[in-house]
């Protein structure tokens, strides 16, 4: 290949080289521009003498009548003096190599989508009697709509080499870029840039030893494809042996394919390297063409808006004069002086509104400011201090009067006259001087009824005292033969019990109706670190979803009864019925809880009295969100009995 190419050439005078892409194998690949319908293309180039040069222009003849809209069609392919090239459609977005290097495996159920629809691709093309040879992460483009393009249909295996005729290399394949989009490794036989999937005794590992989370469906479908295990026990019921099976079974896994375009279109980050390869690259953004010089012209001038006239101001009040600390005599009011003019906006903001204005012929009058400040408000009245000791009684007062109608009031020994009688206000209205007051028969108000509650309190400290000697007393005698004691005891306090076995419950589920039996023994191993969850639904269960619900069966070996049932989950609020019965249920829509719990964390069913059985169903109504749907987890289940 000549070396004089380069950017701005044109080739076959009709396809303009912008930039070159990569340059690999004695290949190059560029971004074009067709200058007879002016759009972007790509263009492969490698020498004419290449021994790859007639296989390429084959593999262009071949696949050009085939039109699929997710394929990246041939326009043009020629040989010139020097150069063989391919002239394929260009697509804008990002391939899946690049994408998985960025942002990590993705969704199961987008990443199954986006094979589906390769799968469908490649289906009709085998169909047709075509292979695209080398199906791998690179060659899947997301453009920038979220639509799943396939780039170097036939073209790219044979610019590696590769003879026509791998359809059964496609079909492992692109169960591999299944495989790559779940777990971000490379399991398949042509070779790519990503990371080579784990191994064990030459058999890849199935996706759900590499990465946790995969759905069942699509592990098995990866091992079944890859490993060519026949015997597999979630086997499926398509013909995994044809592109177009897998193609149906991916598409019933996705179900309604609704919003994954408009919701997948990629804005990771760019990639920081150049991916090293023969064939289309992830495109960049088209350049932006060079901003075009007018002429410079004369501008026209921009006739300005008048200003607003304010209306005319009411006259300032006078500014005082700045104070001078060294003046003799206080300072006097200056004469009035011109306002310097500041801005227009400024000297119209007045600073106090005026008198409504009802008539069209009234002027707006603001009111001018304060020309002195206001009075400042009265001090607060000083509240009188309170003297410290009580003032002295009137000569002749007693110290202390008692209050109306109080014992003292009417006490005979406060009358001051001879006479018995009722102490009423009638007499002279003198009390008794103190002289008179202090008597030895004088009774002080209050102390009979101090009496009264000491001989109280002592009473009930002997009855006490007592009943204490009593009990002592009789603690160490033995009881007669004929006498019997009535005790109030409580029930046994539950203890958890031991030798349980569990077994998973999804009477609703499709077939063999499982719910990860191989974690069942994780939730009563009573370690909590461990924990067995359910597969990942698109809605909670309920009425609105797909399930009732699932649970756990424990098995207490006999019939015990049962006092309380402890469940730790994991992940968010959760809801559980608990049924316990005398056999193996194969549902509950028939059963009646005796207990029912919702919360995070540590749920408790204790129950008021105990409920014989040998089995306990542990069934689960409601599970917390996660990342693509809902499910629950239970990382220990104790049975107190």
């Amino acid at each position: 290949m000549p070396d004089s190419l380069h950017a701005g050439d044109q080739l076959a005078r009709r396809y303009r080289l912008d930039e070159l892409l990569t340059e690999s194998a004695g290949g190059r690949f560029w971004r074009a521009h067709d200058l007879v319908l002016d759009r972007h293309v790509a263009v492969h180039l490698i020498p004419r003498s290449d021994e790859r040069a007639d296989g390429l222009l084959e593999a262009a003849r071949r696949t050009a009548p085939h039109h699929d809209r997710r394929m990246l069609r041939v326009l043009d392919a020629d040989r010139t003096d020097d150069v063989c090239y391919v002239v394929n459609e260009w697509g804008a977005g990002t391939s899946l190599d690049i994408m998985l290097a960025a942002s990590g495996p993705l969704q199961p159920r987008r990443a199954a989508w986006i094979v589906s629809e390769v799968a469908a691709s490649l289906a009709r093309a085998h169909d047709a009697g075509l292979d695209h040879g080398r199906m791998v992460p690179e060659n899947v483009l997301i453009d920038r709509q979220g639509q799943v393009r396939i780039i170097g249909f036939a073209v790219d295996a044979a610019l590696h080499g590769l003879a026509p005729g791998r359809q059964s290399a496609d079909l492992v394949d692109t169960v591999a870029v299944l495989y790559a989009a779940l777990t971000g490794k490379w399991a398949g036989v042509s070779i790519s840039n990503l990371p080579p999937a784990p191994t064990v005794h030459g058999d890849v590992l199935r996706p759900r030893r590499v990465r946790a989370g995969i759905p069942r469906p699509l592990d098995a479908l990866c091992d079944q494809v890859i490993n060519q295990v026949s015997g597999h026990s979630h086997r499926s019921v398509h013909d995994l042996s044809t592109m177009a099976g897998v193609a149906s079974a991916l598409a019933e896994f996705v179900g309604d394919p609704t919003g994954m375009a408009e919701g997948g279109a990629w804005s990771g980050p760019p990639p920081t390297q150049p991916i090293s390869r023969i064939g289309p690259m992830p495109t960049p953004s088209p350049p932006v063409p060079p901003a075009q010089v007018r002429p410079a012209t004369t501008p026209t001038p921009i006739e300005a808006r008048p200003e607003p006239r304010p209306e005319p101001p009411e006259p300032e009040p006078p500014e005082p004069e700045p104070f001078e600390p060294d003046a003799s005599e206080p300072a006097q009011p200056a004469e009035p002086t011109a306002i310097i003019e500041t801005s227009p906006v400024a000297e119209e903001l007045p600073t106090q509104a005026g008198i409504p204005v009802f008539d069209e012929n009234d002027e707006v009058g603001w009111i001018p400011a304060r020309r002195e400040a206001p009075a400042p408000p009265p001090p607060f009245e000083e509240k009188p201090a309170k003297p410290l000791f009580a003032p002295e009684p009137p000569e002749g007062q007693p110290v202390r009067r008692p209050r109306p109608g109080s014992t003292a009031a009417q006490s005979p020994s406060y009358w001051p006259w001879e006479s018995t009688g009722p102490a009423t206000s009638s007499g002279s209205g003198v009390w008794p001087s103190q002289e008179l007051a202090d008597s030895g028969d004088d009774v002080v108000p209050g102390r009979n009824w101090f009496r009264l509650a000491m001989g109280i309190a002592i009473g009930v400290l002997a009855l006490v005292a007592a009943a204490a000697a009593y009990h002592l007393g009789s603690g160490g005698a033995e009881e007669e033969p004929g006498e019997t004691t009535t005790t109030t005891s409580q029930g046994p306090t539950p203890t958890p019990l031991t030798g349980i076995t569990a077994f998973d419950l999804d009477p609703q589920g499709s077939p063999p109706q499982e719910e990860y039996p191989e974690l069942v023994p994780l939730a009563i191993d009573g370690d909590p670190e461990t924990s067995w969850h359910t597969s990942t639904y698109k809605q909670d269960f309920g009425p609105t979803g797909l399930k009732e619900g699932v649970g756990l069966v424990l098995d207490l070996g006999a019939t015990i009864g049962v006092r309380e049932i402890d469940i730790a989950t994991l992940g968010g609020p959760t809801a559980v019925s608990v049924y316990v019965t005398e056999t193996a249920p194969t549902s509950v829509s028939d059963l009646t809880p005796v207990g029912t719990a919702a919360g995070n964390g540590g749920l408790a069913v204790a129950l008021d009295e105990p409920v014989s059985g040998q089995f306990v169903t542990v069934w689960l109504t409601s599970i917390p969100p996660v990342e693509g749907g809902f499910r629950g987890t239970i990382a220990d289940v104790v049975v107190k009995g």
